[in-house]
C-alpha cells in the first residue's frame, strides 16, 4: 500500500505563488499527478508526469503551473505561479504503481483577492 502525503497548501493572494510537494513511501512508482477538487465540482486532473519525465497539463494551467518529480525521494513538486481565484482548490496527489492507483488526503490552496 502505497503511502501519499501532501504537504506545501495555503492562502496566497491572486498573482501569487506556492509549490505543493507530495512524498511516496514507496519507490518505483509509474505516473504521478496533481488532481483537484473545487466545492460542488468534480476532481480533476491538474498535471501528470511520468517516471521518465514526460509531463501532461490542463489547459487551465498550462504557463502557470508546472510539475516535477525526484525519483530518488519518491516526491512529486507542483510549482504554481500566477495564482487565480479560480485555482481554490483541495488538491490530490496521485500515484500509479502496477496499475494500482493511489491517492493522498488533500491539500488546501486558496487564493484570495
Amino acid at each position: 500500500q502505497v503511502r501519499l502525503v501532501e504537504s506545501g497548501g495555503g492562502l496566497v493572494q491572486a498573482g501569487g505563488s506556492l509549490r505543493l510537494s507530495c512524498a511516496a513511501s514507496e519507490s518505483r512508482i509509474n505516473a504521478m499527478a496533481w488532481y483537484r477538487q473545487a466545492p460542488g465540482k468534480q476532481r480533476d486532473l491538474v498535471a501528470l508526469i511520468t517516471r521518465a519525465g514526460s509531463t501532461k497539463y490542463a489547459d487551465s494551467v498550462k504557463g502557470r503551473f508546472t510539475i516535477s518529480r525526484d525519483n530518488a525521494k519518491n516526491t512529486v513538486y507542483l510549482q504554481m505561479s500566477s495564482l487565480k481565484l479560480e485555482d481554490t482548490a483541495i488538491y490530490y496527489c496521485a500515484a500509479d504503481k502496477y496499475g494500482n492507483d493511489y491517492w493522498g488526503q488533500g491539500t488546501q490552496v486558496t487564493v484570495s483577492s
